[in-house]
């Protein structure tokens, strides 16, 4: 979780590198948001249509992505804004390694540029979060 005190525009924020993607949550996925391609499902399809194997979902990547910035923002901040541009395809078994760079500080608004990647040089997405920073505490 972020304090809004301890942030700097240039900052990098700790990034967090998610399990492997397996072929069971690809399915799961599918079938929770009803993209039943079988490119995302079924290796033997996938390497018919030219790919290596059969390939994440786009926004099962930026789930994760997401996920990683509602944990910034944890119980001090709102997540006002979120967007992800596609990049590279991933692959089951690949891990994707979520992190963020302070963009902007105003006021109470934090901008963020946010990445996934595959390693240290392949971003698989990239975009912006706005975090609003309102002392969002649930007593609990």
């Amino acid at each position: 979780m972020l304090v809004l005190e301890q942030l700097q525009v240039e900052q990098t924020i700790e990034p967090i590198t998610n399990k492997p993607i397996t072929n069971d949550q690809l399915v799961a996925y599918a079938q929770a948001s009803g993209d039943l391609n079988p490119i995302h499902t079924d290796e033997q399809v996938a390497k018919s249509v030219g790919l290596p194997t059969n390939i994440a979902h786009g926004m099962f990547v930026m789930g994760q992505l997401g996920q990683y910035v509602n944990q910034l923002a944890g119980k001090e901040a709102r997540v006002e804004e979120f967007r992800m541009r596609f990049g590279a395809m991933t692959f089951p078994q690949e891990q994707v390694t979520c992190s963020a760079i302070v963009e902007k500080i105003e006021g109470k608004r934090v901008r963020l540029n946010v990445y996934a990647s595959k390693g240290p040089q392949e971003v698989v997405g990239n975009g912006t979060a706005i975090l609003v920073f309102e002392g969002v505490h649930t007593h609990e």
